[in-house]
C-alpha cells in the first residue's frame, strides 16, 4: 500500500492490501498516539459499514487497541459521522470508522477521529504511520490485567439519530425517496426520516455484505431518479456507503449535486442570518456556476484543495459553519465535525417544508457550467508520477492556452483510489470534451 493515509484515511483492497495485521497495528499505533496518557484505560470507539470485510477488520482493530491497554467500544454498523458525534458524547479518547466510503465492496478503509470528533491532521497521521511502518518495535504490548476490554454500545445508532432529530422540528408533508446504497444508512435512515414525519420510499436498504455501492447510492443515481418520478416524490436523497455524502434529485428526476446543495444552504442560511461571516467554503473542483451564484448573492467564497478534511480545516481556521464538495460532502460545523449525509438530507427537507418551494426551483438558483470528468485508472507503480512527465504537462498547458478565459482544467491524482482525475469545465461542451480526451490519452500513454 505504500504510505498509509490518503485524503480520507487508509484504504486498500480488504485483507490482501489492507490486511488484518496492518489493521491491528493501526489500532495499536492509534491507541498510543491519540489517547490521553492520564487515563488508566483509554476509550476508543469503533464503527463500521456493511462490507463483508468490515467484521474481520473490526476484530483486528479491537485486538490491536486492547493489546496496548486501551478499551474498545464497539458501535456496530453506523454512518461515519456517527463516530464523530459519539466520540464526544461518550467522552472517548478517539474513534475509528471501518469503511471505504463510496468505493466498491472489495475495498475497505480505516478512518481515525480525535477525542473532539475531528478527522486527524496530517502531522498526527504521519506519527501513526511512522509507528506502523517504521518503528513497530516502539508499540509496547500489555499483559495480564493491563490489557484492554471490549464493550458493545447497544444504543449507539439511536444516540446518533436523536442528535440529528434535534436539528429539525418535523418533516410532515414531504414525500421523499431515499437510496441508502446498501450501506451504513440502511437502518438509521428509516428510523430518522420516518421518525421526523416524512412520507418515505426506501431503495437499496437491504445490505448483504456484498452489495454496498453496487449500482446504487450517490455514485449511481438512476434508480433513485426513477423512484422519485414514479412515486411523484418532492425530492430524492442518495447516500454513499458510509453515509457521509448526500446528493439529491428534484421532483422531475434531475440531479442536484453538492455544489447546488451548497448554493441552497448558503442562500437560506444567509437569509436566516445564520451563515457565519457570510461565507461558504468550497474546493477547487467546485463548479464555476457556484462562484457566479455567490457573487450575485453577495456570499463570500473560501476555496481549498480537494478533500473534506481541507474544507474543515479552513472552516475551523476562519470560524465558518458551512462548507463542502461537489461530491456531496456537506459540513454543518454547528452540528457536526465531518460531512454527514443524513444531516444534509434532513436540512434540505426542512427547507422544502418551510419554504413550500419545489426542489427544482431551489436548485435553479444556481446554473452549472458544463463539466467533463475522466477517471484514468493507473497501476501502483505509476502513482505520484504524472506531474513529472513533461509530455503530459505540455498537453495540459496547450489545452489551457486554447481554452483561455472560457473555462478551466484541473488534473489531480485521487487521494482515495488509484486514479488520475481529469476535469474540464467551460461554456463549450464539445471543446472541453475534445481537450479532456486529448489529456486523458496522453496520461494513459505514459502511465498505463
Amino acid at each position: 500500500m505504500g504510505r498509509l493515509f490518503g485524503t480520507d484515511g487508509a484504504r486498500g483492497v480488504a485483507i490482501t492490501e489492507l490486511t488484518c495485521e496492518l489493521a491491528m497495528n493501526i489500532g495499536r499505533a492509534a491507541a498510543m498516539v491519540l489517547t490521553n496518557a492520564t487515563h488508566k484505560k483509554p476509550k476508543i470507539l469503533i464503527g463500521k459499514d456493511t462490507r463483508v470485510s468490515s467484521d474481520i477488520l473490526e476484530a483486528a482493530l479491537v485486538s490491536g487497541i486492547c493489546s496496548v491497554g486501551a478499551d474498545a467500544h464497539i458501535l456496530g454498523v453506523v454512518p461515519t459521522p456517527a463516530v464523530a458525534v459519539l466520540v464526544k458524547k461518550y467522552e472517548a479518547d478517539a474513534g475509528v470508522m471501518i469503511s471505504a466510503s463510496h468505493n466498491s465492496v472489495e475495498f475497505n478503509g480505516i478512518k481515525l477521529f480525535s477525542g473532539e470528533g475531528f478527522k486527524l491532521p496530517d502531522e498526527i497521521e504521519e506519527e501513526i504511520e511512522s509507528l506502523v511502518l517504521d518503528h513497530p518495535e516502539r508499540m509496547t504490548l500489555c499483559s495480564s490485567t493491563d490489557v484492554g476490554r471490549v464493550f458493545n454500545e447497544k444504543n449507539a445508532e439511536w444516540d446518533y439519530i436523536r442528535h440529528i432529530m434535534k436539528t429539525c422540528e418535523g418533516l410532515k408533508g414531504v414525500r421523499v425517496a431515499i437510496d441508502c446504497a446498501n450501506g451504513s444508512a440502511s437502518s438509521s435512515a428509516e428510523k430518522l426520516f420516518v421518525g421526523l414525519g416524512a412520507e418515505c420510499y426506501f431503495i437499496n436498504n437491504k445490505p448483504d455484505g456484498t452489495n454496498i455501492n453496487d449500482k446504487c447510492g450517490s455514485t449511481n443515481m438512476e434508480a433513485l431518479q426513477k423512484c422519485v418520478v414514479e412515486n411523484r416524490c418532492h425530492v430524492g436523497l442518495a447516500f454513499d456507503g458510509d453515509a457521509d455524502r448526500c446528493l439529491a434529485v428534484d421532483e422531475k428526476g434531475n440531479l442536484v449535486d453538492g455544489d447546488k446543495l451548497l448554493a441552497i444552504f448558503s442562500k437560506y442560511m444567509k437569509g436566516m442570518g445564520t451563515l457565519n461571516h457570510n461565507t461558504c467554503v468550497v474546493t477547487v473542483m467546485t463548479n464555476l456556476g457556484f462562484f457566479k451564484f455567490a457573487k450575485e448573492s453577495n456570499i463570500v467564497v473560501a476555496t481549498t484543495a480537494v478533500g473534506d478534511r481541507y474544507v474543515l480545516e479552513e472552516m475551523k481556521k476562519g470560524g465558518y459553519n458551512l462548507g463542502g464538495e461537489q461530491s456531496g460532502h456537506i459540513i454543518f460545523l454547528d452540528q457536526s465535525n465531518t460531512g454527514d449525509g443524513q444531516l444534509t438530507g434532513v436540512k434540505l427537507l426542512d427547507i422544502l417544508a418551510r419554504t413550500r418551494l419545489k426542489m427544482s426551483a431551489l436548485a435553479d438558483m444556481m446554473t452549472s457550467y458544463p463539466q467533463v470528468l475522466h477517471n484514468i485508472t493507473i497501476p501502483p507503480q505509476s502513482k505520484g508520477k504524472w506531474e513529472g512527465i513533461s509530455d503530459i504537462l505540455m498537453v495540459i498547458e496547450t489545452c489551457k492556452m486554447k481554452l483561455g478565459d472560457e473555462g478551466r482544467i484541473l488534473v489531480r491524482e485521487s487521494g482515495t483510489e488509484p486514479l488520475v482525475r481529469v476535469m474540464l469545465e467551460g461554456k463549450n461542451y464539445g471543446l472541453i470534451t475534445e481537450y479532456a480526451i486529448r489529456i486523458s490519452d496522453e496520461i494513459r500513454k505514459h502511465l498505463c
